[in-house]
């Protein structure tokens, strides 16, 4: 298989040369075709060589990583973003399915992305970066989506629309409104993460619910839920207390 020609741009010099010298190290499925400081070069770059992913900073001086692809136009490549801090973009880059590195970059952080951009190349970038554009957006909407990896791509589902998540060993089950299930190759945890803000909450170690789609509360050791499709689930004992305040509240 021939290597993944990549550029890397990054306005942090020490950051561009420490990402470069592990790929060369530790990826060799992965071809460095050129580097940059300034998102304007980048540009220029990447219709120049056509790489097959760009490493991305989210956070430059002047052009921003978003502002960069927006000026880009039309593309074909995959990304991989990378970025200093951990906040709301990083939810918005989960949502949308995108993988991001958080710096200092471990190794095998960066050989696991490598490994899975292998198996998976062009899944959908422009649906998966406007989803991620409108998870970036100022106020939440009732049509926000969530990129979910099934077997022939991505399917991009309403998040309004998921009543509840139950976990099924390496794998999670998404129970949609309209009768619907998807069975993903993802962890209840990862789901847990992402889906936080969107007022979901893990009321047991095997089920993530939509707080929104809550029918009724039954009593018990740590009671049950039922949802407005008529599934009654468990809710954990140590997990009663915080549940029974973040609904009365």
């Amino acid at each position: 298989m021939q290597p993944l020609k990549a550029i890397l741009i990054d306005d942090e010099l020490s950051s561009l040369q420490n990402l470069q010298q592990k790929l060369r190290e530790f990826c060799p499925d992965v071809e460095v075709i050129a580097t940059t400081q300034k998102p304007e070069e980048a540009i220029l770059l990447i219709r120049q060589h056509r790489p097959d992913v760009i490493f991305l900073d989210i956070e430059m001086p002047r052009m921003n990583g978003f502002r960069m692809l927006d000026e880009l136009g039309e593309f074909d490549f995959d990304i991989i973003f990378t970025t200093a801090y951990n906040h709301y973009a990083v939810d918005a880059i989960r949502i949308s399915a995108f993988d991001y590195l958080m710096k200092p970059i471990a190794i095998k952080d960066l050989q696991h992305a490598v490994e899975r951009l292998a198996k998976h190349r062009q899944l959908n970038t422009k649906d998966k970066l406007d989803v991620l554009k409108q998870s970036l957006g100022s106020s939440r909407s009732q049509e926000e989506k969530i990129a979910i990896p099934t077997t022939d791509g991505l399917e991009f589902i309403p998040i309004h629309t998921i009543l509840h998540i139950e976990s099924s060993s390496n794998y999670s089950k998404l129970y949609l409104q309209n009768g619907k299930s998807l069975l993903v190759t993802k962890l209840l945890k990862d789901f847990e993460d992402m889906l936080l803000p969107y007022r979901f909450y893990r009321i047991h170690n095997s089920h993530l619910i939509n707080l929104q789609y809550i029918e009724k509360y039954i009593k018990g050791e740590g009671g049950q839920v039922r949802l407005t499709n008529g599934t009654v689930l468990d809710v954990s004992r140590r997990k009663k207390e915080e549940f029974l305040k973040l609904i009365a509240g």
